[in-house]
């Protein structure tokens, strides 16, 4: 990507940088006069501007943060602010002209071909994880930044091609409805109501004969930053029924971890022992054909699900993405860092 295509000069109209940081991936321009870095302009300084009384006909300067973070004068420190949460980094020379925007492989613009196919949104859970928020305001409805988790989840679906969506609610569901009802932003949404609690795949049921294609089915919690053509074309190349996208998960344990045999006696001692493992994102690409074993109003896991399906002979195909790349928004602990890897502020 053309670093240029961030840069934005200080007397832009503050409604001509709104359908621009639109249109990006990332979701930032920098303000540059010269080639030097001014500020740096995201939808939320955008929104803050309005707030306080801005005009949409004022000039980008005005609503820039003037005195950014992200700045590196390598590409090495670039590489090192990326990872900690930065969204793009610009790299700039002794005289602040930028050189370079560092945005990571994996921050790359996705593929812009039209995927064409629906989103299924698990979101009729309580949230459990989020309490005590979720006892006012249901997970998908929790802000991360500006907008709702469920909002992130769609938009992104969207920026990907994705041609509708069908969501799946129960726990406060009118206060979802009522969201998606008052924003100016308008989705393609169709309702299915969970008249009881059906797990986290049961719901599926209740779209039986409804659902043509091959479909993303998610739950209201999980965003994965990678191109999900490409998971696609992984799906449809192996035949899968089913394919889990799965993220590698690296943990070390901050303790010495003692073994002993049955008569407690020391074995060995593992000093700070590394694991790294595979984890369900709770993302899938799935085909319809595999809702006709399911029961209607039954409640089910959908991992369980997969588990008969593949007891029945199903191909349960495995796409694993970067560790960096799963955001898990179901966590309390996490929502900051979330922030910080959708914001880069």
């Amino acid at each position: 990507m053309d670093y240029r295509k961030l840069l934005v000069e200080k007397d832009v109209r503050i409604k001509d940088a709104m359908k621009m940081i639109d249109a990006l991936e990332p979701k930032i321009l920098f303000v540059a006069e010269d080639g030097k870095l001014m500020g740096s302009l995201t939808d939320g300084d955008l929104r803050r501007y309005l707030i306080g009384g801005g005009n949409v006909d004022g000039n980008v300067y005005d609503a820039c943060n003037r005195a950014p973070k992200r700045i590196a004068h390598s590409l090495e420190e670039a590489k090192e602010m990326l990872g900690k949460g930065f969204i793009a980094i610009p790299i700039v020379d002794k005289d602040n002209r930028i050189t370079d925007i560092y945005i990571g492989k994996r921050r790359s613009v996705q593929s812009r071909n039209k995927l064409n196919i629906p989103v299924v949104i698990n979101a009729g859970g309580k949230g459990k994880r989020l309490d005590p928020f979720t006892k006012i305001l249901p997970k998908p409805l929790i802000p991360v930044g500006d907008l709702p988790i469920i909002e992130h989840i769609m938009k992104r679906y969207e920026d990907a091609g994705c041609n509708g969506f069908h969501i799946i609610v129960n726990y406060k569901k009118e206060l979802i409805k009522s969201y998606f009802k008052e924003i100016d932003r308008e989705y393609p949404i169709t309702w299915t109501d969970e008249k009881e609690p059906l797990g986290t795949g049961g719901g599926l049921s209740l779209l039986k004969n409804k659902l043509k294609d091959t479909f993303f089915f998610v739950c209201c919690d999980s965003l994965i930053l990678t191109d999900y053509s490409e998971i696609l074309k992984f799906h449809r190349k192996n035949q899968n029924d089913i394919t889990m996208i799965c993220s590698e998960k690296h943990i070390t344990i901050p303790y010495g971890i003692v073994h002993k045999d049955d008569n407690n006696v020391l074995e060995t001692i593992e000093e700070k022992p590394e694991y790294t493992f595979l984890t369900n994102t709770a993302m899938y690409l799935v085909e319809p054909n595999v809702l006709k074993d399911m029961k209607k109003n039954e409640k089910i896991d959908f991992p369980e699900f997969i588990r008969q399906e593949q007891e029945k002979g199903k191909k349960i195909g495995i796409y694993s993405v970067a560790e960096e790349d799963w955001l898990d928004m179901g966590q309390m602990s996490e929502l900051e860092k979330m922030r910080l890897a959708l914001y880069g502020e």
